[in-house]
């Protein structure tokens, strides 16, 4: 089984904090670590993750809001104690000194409610695929770099080409993901999902085109060479 990445969501709402957990375990490659529904809360939980009390956390699903605090104040906190810990902010606040604020904390994502859970997996996976890339304890060369950064940089659902939906783009990646060294033809592509083979070049284009796979040529068979996708 595959790595599963354990998710801290800090959110003052139960209702919506039972929404982000139940989403988080839809997510291939993530579990619920728990849920707070306050700052101190969340300090309690992340310390005790930290000092090895409990399972270690690897990500923060956090409300800008709370009611004893801001999710700027901690975060702080957190760079302050030497906690840390990869955060995506989760929030209805759109004030830009907010997002300043996050950005210079090192928050990963920043993710505006409402939102769907189409939303939601894709900035999810795209901290999964950051993650993998960063794990190591070296980079090799600058292109590394540049893909370990630009893996969180995610097409906006509005940018979607038309005919393609993000579940189904989600289902093309975990194929891709799962595939002998991550790389599918169109045609492996269309038989493993049960796509037409005009579709899945589609889908495999658009990955191609917003850097998540790179186009190559596969030899061996006969005739021309058949176009692979590999994930970078």
């Amino acid at each position: 089984m595959s790595e599963q990445l354990r998710v801290l969501v800090v959110e003052d709402d139960p209702v919506t904090a039972e929404a982000h957990a139940a989403y988080v375990e839809r997510v291939d490659g993530f579990r619920p670590a728990g849920v707070a529904h306050t700052g101190h809360e969340a300090i309690r939980m992340l310390r005790d993750a930290h000092e090895g009390r409990t399972p270690p956390i690897d990500l923060i699903l956090l409300d800008v809001n709370l009611p004893d605090t801001t999710g700027i104040e901690l975060c702080r906190s957190l760079r302050a104690a030497g906690i840390e810990i990869d955060v995506i902010a989760v929030t209805a606040v759109r004030d830009a000194a907010v997002v300043r604020s996050a950005v210079s904390l090192g928050i990963v994502q920043y993710l505006i409610k409402p939102f769907g859970f189409a939303a939601f997996a894709e900035k999810l996976t795209a901290y999964r695929d950051f993650h993998a890339r960063v794990g190591s304890a070296v980079v090799t060369d600058q292109q590394e770099v540049d893909a370990s950064f630009a893996a969180l940089r995610t097409t906006s659902v509005m940018q979607l080409p038309k005919g393609l939906t993000r579940e189904t783009l989600e289902r093309v990646r975990a194929a891709i993901r799962a595939a002998p060294e991550a790389a599918m033809s169109a045609a492996e592509l269309a038989g493993a999902l049960d796509l037409s083979r005009v579709t899945a070049r589609r889908y495999l284009e658009h990955l191609a085109d917003t850097g998540v796979v790179e186009r190559a040529s596969r030899y061996g068979t006969p005739g021309r060479p058949e176009v692979e996708y590999r994930r970078r």
